[in-house]
This record gives structure tokens, C-alpha cells and sequence, in this order.
């Protein structure tokens, strides 16, 4: 390699120069979460439940097992990330080893997503607007350091991307079947990617017709997640007497609507909304009925408020794609906890109650107290410029294969919509790392238009 050469290469597109960025980036969040110490969330002692549950009575519960069982609890949390905190617990109950390895699971992830994009033809020299990306989401690393299943999440996400990739490229019968199987392994760590099947299901057949393979074995393939699916809930019938895949599923529907109820009615209003669904719900004694019952009454809200709620929830949609995450800087670093965040403890104390409190002459008191509004300030703008990179990389890539851009926006588009209201940076988290990827290529290849000559589609 010529002197020359080495210059143009640019200091991150070299493997170990970029390996150890990412490896230090984890170790300052690390050393951060050890000083800090704040490495649980609202879920946490629910997963910790059950991995001791599975590891001391093999029982898939999620409550605590000397109390009577409460069935919800039984199908509460999927099993995959209790079953791997149970590995850890088999050899030593220390949740900061849990930490190390989600961690190492966070650094792979990364450099699998920048080997996916790189060899789908994303230009080398585009690394080192990936890695920006990247340091520039601070939820990557804050969830890294939580005891919580969505790093494990993006895993699976990421291995089914790369098969999808792969299958996009070689139309191989391997990949519908491994991607199926990723599928699956990712929906036993979180529900979230269970309506997705549906989804798999179309990409397998529309791939079928691109790549003239034979539709009836697509379809079989494709439906395999589905019928694993099936037999899980099936399972769960046998546990609770209800046929379905988590308990969450039901009452999730009216959890949504929370968020829409203080949007239009005041934060009194939606605790007392969501306390009195439980109560309603409380009065039938079988967990089939109580879950029957919830269920319908998201369903009948929906059907209530269908128009004024789906514009609500779009917008929440939207706004999540700006979102920097500030409450969760502040809950990993001690400033916020989830009593003042969900208004059970004081003040809620964020901008928004601040802002409907005291209006501009409380923003100067607000920044004063609230020094993280600079870092997230930073996230915002660079948040702003991933939506900017990612338009310019579904305008400007036309050498991109027409599948893989479908694939981007389909991928983005449902974990943007399906998280809503909630608005939360980890419900984004599964595809943050190929939406910033895919954004730094967009961005890079506008650049390049609009500055350099030749064909930009290639290094």
C-alpha cells in the first residue's frame, strides 16, 4: 500500500482503529455505570425473578415464587433473556458480569452492522460518520449497561438483518430458513418483534418472485415462525387456561392510551384511567377473563377515539426519530427516578411540566438544574441529520438493490410506528444501529455528489 494510499484511508476505517474506538466508547459507559450505579429499569426485577426461578425450581415466572402465583407473571416476560441471565447465575448471581457481557454483545453488534453495510457496498470511508452515529445515541451504551433484554434484542435483529441481506443477494434457501429461526430466537426476547412474522411472510414471498424460486416451499418456510409461535402460546394456554403469547399483549393496549389521556386531559386523569382499568379488570377471578376483558377495552377505545388516537400515535411516532433520550440520561446517571418520571413520587420535573407550570420564565431555572439538556441537545441535532442522511440514502443510492431499500424502510418504518406514544429511544433500539448506518451512507454519498466527481456509489 502506497503513502499515498494511507492517507486517504482515514483513521476509522481501519478494523483495530475502529474496534478500539468502540471498545473505549463501552468502557467510559462501563466505568460510568460502576460510578453511577443505577443499572436497573422498571423491568429489571421481573427478569431477575425469573432467571432465579429457572435457575432454583425451573419455573418461568416472573414474580416472586414464595408468594401465591399470579398467573400473569407466568407469561409476563418472554424466556431467552431469563434463560441467559440463568446462564450467567449458574456460575455467579452478579449482575455486573451480566453487564460485561451485554457490553461485549453491544461491540459486536456494532461491528456486525458495519460489516453488513460495508459489504452491501457502503463506501469504507464512511466510517467514521458510522462510528458519530453511533457515539452519538447514547441509549446504545445506557442499555448496555442495564439489566434489561433489548441489547440482546438488537442482536437477533441485527443476525436476522444479515440473513435477510444475504437471502437478497443470493435468493439461497439457507437464509429463508436462518432468518426464520432469528425471527423466532428474537421474539423469544421481547413481543415486540412478534407481529412481524407478518411481515417475514411478504418479504420471504416477495423475494421468492424476484429471485423465481419455487413459492411453495417460500411459503412453507416462511411460515415456520408462525406455527413455532402457535405451539408457544399453546404452551401458555396450558400454564394460564388463555391461548396467547405474553400476558403484556393485553393491557399494553391500554397503556398506549395513557400517554393519549394526559395529552388531552391532564396527568390526573390518565393515573386515574389506568388505575381504574386494573381495578375493573380485578374483579374477574380467572386470568383468561381479565385478560379477555382488557383486551377488549383497548379494542373498544380504539374503535372510540380511532382517528384523534392514530394521529396522536403518529406523532409520537415522528417524535421518537428526534428524541435524545434526556430522561434516560438522567435516569442512568441518578438525577431523574421513575417515581418523578411517571409523577408517583414529587414533581414529574421534566420540560414539559415545567414549561405548562411557569411557561419561558421557568426554562433558564430548568437549564440551570438540568446541565444533561446540553448532551441531549447534541443527540437532538445529530438525530436530526440521521433522518436528513437516511432520506438522502433511500434519494441518492441507486445502485442499491431495490429489495434492501425496501428492507430499510420497512424495518425502520415498523419499529418507529410500533413503539407510538412511548416514545422511548430503547423501543427504537433493535434497528438504531442500521437506521444510523444507513443514515452516515446517506449522508456520505450526498456528500460526495455534491463535492467530489465520478461515481460515488462505490469507495
Amino acid at each position: 500500500m502506497t503513502e499515498l494510499s494511507k492517507t486517504n484511508k482515514g483513521f476509522l476505517t481501519d478494523n483495530r482503529r475502529f474496534i478500539l474506538a468502540v471498545v473505549l466508547l463501552h468502557l467510559v459507559y462501563f466505568l460510568l455505570a460502576l460510578h453511577f450505579k443505577r443499572i436497573y429499569n422498571g423491568d429489571s426485577f421481573e427478569y431477575i425473578y425469573e432467571a432465579l426461578n429457572i435457575k432454583q425450581l425451573f419455573l418461568f415466572y416472573s414474580g416472586n415464587a414464595s408468594l401465591p402465583i399470579v398467573p400473569e407473571y407466568l407469561t409476563q416476560r418472554m424466556p431467552l433473556y431469563p434463560l441467559f441471565m440463568w446462564m450467567i447465575y449458574s456460575i455467579t448471581i452478579n449482575n455486573w458480569v451480566i453487564l460485561l457481557l451485554q457490553n461485549a454483545l453491544s461491540v459486536i453488534n456494532i461491528l456486525m452492522c458495519r460489516k453488513m453495510l460495508r459489504s452491501s457496498g457502503m463506501p469504507d470511508k464512511a466510517d467514521w460518520l458510522l462510528f458519530l452515529m453511533i457515539a452519538a445515541y447514547p441509549s446504545q451504551f445506557i442499555n448496555a449497561n442495564t439489566i434489561a433484554p433489548d441489547i440482546l434484542l438488537q442482536t437477533f435483529t441485527l443476525i436476522y438483518a444479515a440473513f435477510i441481506f444475504s437471502l437478497f443477494k443470493t435468493s439461497r434457501r439457507k437464509y429463508e430458513l436462518l432468518s426464520g429461526v432469528a425471527l423466532i430466537a428474537g421474539i423469544m426476547v421481547k413481543p415486540v418483534l412478534y407481529p412481524f412474522i407478518f411481515v417475514h411472510i411478504l418479504i420471504l414471498a416477495g423475494n421468492s418472485i424476484w429471485g423465481r424460486l419455487k413459492p411453495q416451499r417460500t411459503i412453507a418456510i416462511a411460515l415456520v415462525p408462525a406455527v413455532v409461535m402457535f405451539f408457544f402460546a399453546y404452551w401458555n394456554q396450558t400454564r394460564t387456561g388463555k391461548f396467547h403469547v405474553t400476558s403484556n399483549q393485553a393491557f399494553n393496549s391500554l397503556y398506549y392510551f395513557q400517554p393519549y389521556i394526559r395529552s388531552h386531559y391532564g396527568a390526573d386523569s390518565a393515573a386515574k384511567f389506568i388505575a381504574a382499568e386494573r381495578k375493573e379488570a380485578s374483579y374477574f377471578t380467572a386470568y383468561k377473563d381479565r385478560y379477555d376483558f382488557s383486551s377488549a377495552r383497548g379494542v373498544a377505545l380504539w374503535r372510540q377515539h380511532w382517528l384523534s388516537y392514530s394521529l396522536f400515535h403518529l406523532a409520537g411516532s415522528a417524535k421518537m426519530l428526534f428524541d435524545p433520550g434526556k430522561a434516560e440520561m438522567d435516569l442512568f446517571t441518578g438525577k431523574l427516578s421513575y417515581g418523578r418520571l411517571y409523577g408517583k413520587t414529587g414533581k414529574p420535573g421534566g420540560f414539559a411540566s415545567v414549561w405548562a407550570d411557569k411557561g419561558w420564565g421557568g426554562v433558564a431555572d430548568y437549564v440551570k438544574d438540568n446541565l444533561s439538556v446540553f448532551p441531549a441537545l447534541l443527540v437532538f441535532v445529530f438525530n436530526m441529520l440521521k433522518v436528513i442522511g437516511f432520506l438522502f440514502f433511500l434519494r441518492y443510492f441507486k445502485n442499491t438493490p431495490f429489495a434492501l431499500r425496501t428492507f430499510a424502510v420497512v424495518s425502520v418504518a415498523y419499529f418507529v410506528l410500533i413503539a407510538g406514544p412511548i416514545e422511548s429511544p430503547r423501543y427504537f433500539l433493535p434497528v438504531s444501529l442500521l437506521y444510523s448506518g444507513f443514515a452516515a451512507w446517506g449522508l456520505f454519498l450526498y456528500y460526495r455528489s455534491k463535492f467530489k466527481s465520478g461515481d460515488f456509489a462505490t469507495d
